[in-house]
């Protein structure tokens, strides 16, 4: 049976009386489970529940008894309402008024109200564990999940994610382009490097996580949070998994001394040993960044300034200039803010383990106005940058995603202590950094454009820079 909060005996059947009838189930003589619908008295301060004896069935008093209460209910279109049911073992004898009685020994159940249904699952998985090591050591050769391999590659390196890379990074492609500094071989490599050490990093922090407790000890992962769970589900193994962010790594590192070959710089190199530590440094050992609340600072470094620079620099072939820097700012900020919103929902788990993030550290007001404050500076940046001069006009394309911003400004309150609420907050979130790196890279094409039709049009083109 799946582990859930203790019950006493007291306690499920208290929960029991609260079913209009239950199921006293036992196993027969011949081995079979044999089940009736029956309609107790609890007493809960003797501890028993009293039954009539159902018709035609004798009730053994030599074994085991159970008897559970049940609540499901269908929702067409939508799923099934508050499931809840539990169950109460114990040893069953004759009453003298004929009916039989059961002395609760030991209980179980479950309560959709009290813990949701993943989390209910999420729970299970240590008697999971449990059930595949016996049914292997039955067989005698190893039963473990098993997923496709498509899906279990896109689930292990959690390929969707890479939207983090590729936006900053073709971003800061698209600004080298529009100061004259293109190069097809070049950025296309770029784009490849910077997606393994993302994918490096991803699967890296399932291996420290694992190791160091807190992606097993949160039991409210989401489809954003929580990491993989393909270790804790048996589905990659905890070497497989080192294995993969090693090649991965290894892989971006090629790549890299490639780029350096093709466009020798020491600006290039320092990115690129920086971006390797911060990315290790991330959840590894000794630095273990976001155990030490510095995650988002670590993010917002990784995938704004470096990946972005990283990619203008190898286009200049080393030379950096202040509009690229300016431009990562508004990215790095809305990227930190994707696992700024992600670590709420896994506070508690991080809590148990020592992983003092942000929301383990801070009460929900203080996180809440801190989201708010730094979306605010990422606009900010962008209004500022234009006003000054150092962005071209085009770039306040990024404002129209502040309704995006303000959405998830409202939903953190009302969902925060329920994960599975908020993780339609945290799609809208990874939207709006996808959403305004996409604008910001349609500004530079614009000036892409409008530069190669500046014969035409010399005075429209000059005002948007």
């Amino acid at each position: 049976m799946p582990p859930t909060p203790d019950l006493s005996p007291a306690d499920g059947l208290a929960k029991l009386a609260g079913y209009p009838f239950q199921v006293v189930t036992w196993v027969d003589d011949a081995g079979y489970p044999v089940s009736a619908a029956v309609g107790a008295s609890i007493d809960v301060a003797d501890g028993v529940a009293t039954f009539a004896a159902p018709a035609g069935l004798d009730v053994p008093a030599d074994r085991e008894i159970s008897l559970t209460g049940s609540h499901i209910r269908p929702q067409p279109g939508y799923g099934y309402d508050e499931r809840r049911h539990v169950t109460v073992w114990g040893r069953a004898s004759a009453a003298p008024d004929g009916r039989i009685t059961l002395t609760a020994a030991d209980a179980w159940g479950w309560d959709e109200q009290e813990t949701p249904f993943f989390e209910y699952s999420e729970r299970s998985i240590g008697q999971s564990r449990k059930y595949f090591d016996a049914l292997s050591a039955e067989r005698g050769t190893p039963v473990r999940p098993k997923l496709s391999l498509p899906f279990l590659a896109l689930r292990a390196t959690r390929l969707p994610f890479l939207t983090a890379t590729i936006v900053p990074v073709v971003v800061g492609i698209a600004i080298a382009a529009s100061h004259g500094r293109f190069d097809l071989v070049t950025a296309a490599l770029t784009v490849i490097g910077a997606a393994f050490v993302q994918l490096g990093l991803n699967v890296a922090n399932d291996v420290f996580d694992t190791t160091q407790g807190a992606d097993d000890a949160n039991v409210t992962p989401t489809q954003f949070s929580g990491g993989s769970r393909v270790i804790q589900y048996g589905l990659v193994s905890l070497r497989s998994m080192a294995a993969i962010s090693a090649v991965c790594y290894l892989a971006a590192a090629a790549i890299g001394l490639v780029l350096l070959a093709i466009a020798p710089s020491v600006e290039l190199l320092v990115i690129g040993v920086v971006g390797i530590v911060v990315s290790l440094g991330y959840t590894a050992p000794p630095l273990r960044f976001v155990y030490r609340g510095l995650g988002e600072v670590s993010v917002a470094l990784g995938f704004g300034p470096l990946m972005l620079l990283g990619a203008y620099v190898v286009q200049t072939h080393g030379a950096l200039a202040w509009e690229p820097f300016v431009a990562s700012v508004p990215i790095a900020l809305l990227v930190a803010l994707i696992l700024y919103v992600n670590e709420i929902p896994d506070r508690r788990g991080d809590a148990r383990v020592g992983k003092r993030t942000l929301p383990v550290r801070f009460p929900p007001t203080v996180i809440i106005t801190g989201y708010r404050v730094a979306a605010a500076l990422a606009f900010a940046v962008v209004i500022v940058g234009v006003v000054a001069g150092w962005l071209p006009i085009p770039v306040l394309l990024v404002l129209l995603t502040i309704p995006l911003a303000l959405q998830v400004s409202r939903g953190l309150a009302p969902n925060y202590d329920n994960p599975y609420g908020l993780m339609a907050v945290m799609g809208v979130n990874i939207k709006l950094h996808l959403y305004a790196g996409v604008l910001l890279f349609a500004a530079y094409l614009i000036v892409l454009v409008l530069g190669a039709v500046a014969p035409s049009v010399p005075v429209f083109v000059s005002l948007i820079r």
